[in-house]
């Protein structure tokens, strides 16, 4: 069981989190999805939702801050000063929408849209590290950037968060791994198989030890599956919405890997 007690390096997602309208319906799709429980951080805090996979903090649900305030997942990525971070944003072309402030006893953090406008997060953590569990089923297992302007894109993250990048063979040719330190830490690459009109945004995949079961679940809870549940080189994949608009994807063992289990 992969689990995580230090900060993550800079540049790495380390963070998911969901806002909703209804945060207690929210909380029972995810829980038959994904398998999660839930602590309520209480009212100092918004009563932000706190997912849980064998105790070990994975992701977090709150509520929108402001009516009509689309659902969406975010994805932080980690840093050690959440302000020179909000200048070199702003320095290469994104947008800081939420300037850096502080969660007492958490961390400090931001929100921003780069380049080609996908919205993401910044983290500083200061006593709440983000992700705790990652690589097992009800984790984070993976996050990709989907952009507008792929080349725009990799030029913004290399500039803030000093990215490099490598080819996926078998992907398409704008889609590679970014690496932080060497290491790949997630995707980015064009807008693959999305609408043409969608907005570029980062999206999140979390681990479920049967993508089929989980996708019967999130239908049954009134979710809307974008891509059916398929088998590739990196495990079987699917995309859903859930019932509140929010995109995110699902991955686990391949059908084959299944049966032979």
């Amino acid at each position: 069981m992969p689990t995580r007690d230090a900060p993550w390096p800079p540049g790495t997602p380390c963070w998911v989190d969901l806002a909703v309208p209804d945060v207690s319906a929210a909380t029972d799709f995810y829980s038959s999805v994904i398998g999660w429980s839930f602590v309520d951080t209480g009212e100092e805090f918004g009563h932000y939702h706190v997912a849980r996979t064998n105790e070990r903090a994975a992701a977090a649900i709150g509520p929108v801050q402001q009516e009509g305030q689309p659902s969406a997942w975010t994805v932080y990525l980690a840093a050690d000063d959440a302000d020179a971070t909000a200048k070199l944003i702003a320095d290469n072309g994104g947008t800081v929408l939420l300037e850096p402030f502080d969660i007492p006893g958490n961390g400090r953090m931001l929100v921003a849209f780069d380049a080609c406008g996908g919205v993401f997060g910044v983290w500083q953590a200061a006593g709440q590290n983000g992700v705790e569990i990652y690589d097992e089923p009800g984790s984070l297992v993976w996050t990709d950037a989907r952009l507008t302007d792929p080349e725009a894109g990799k030029r913004f993250y290399a500039a803030v968060f000093g990215y490099t990048f490598q080819p996926v063979p078998g992907a398409p040719d704008d889609y590679g791994t970014f690496h932080v330190d060497g290491e790949i830490a997630g995707g980015m690459g064009g807008m693959m198989s999305g609408p043409l009109e969608a907005p570029a945004h980062w999206l999140a995949y979390f681990s479920v030890a049967d993508v089929d079961a989980a996708v019967d679940a999130a239908e049954r809870g009134g979710g809307t599956v974008v891509m059916s549940p398929q088998d590739s080189a990196f495990g079987r994949m699917s995309i859903l919405v859930d019932p509140f608009g929010a995109t995110f994807a699902l991955n686990g063992p391949n059908s084959q890997e299944q049966q032979s289990g």
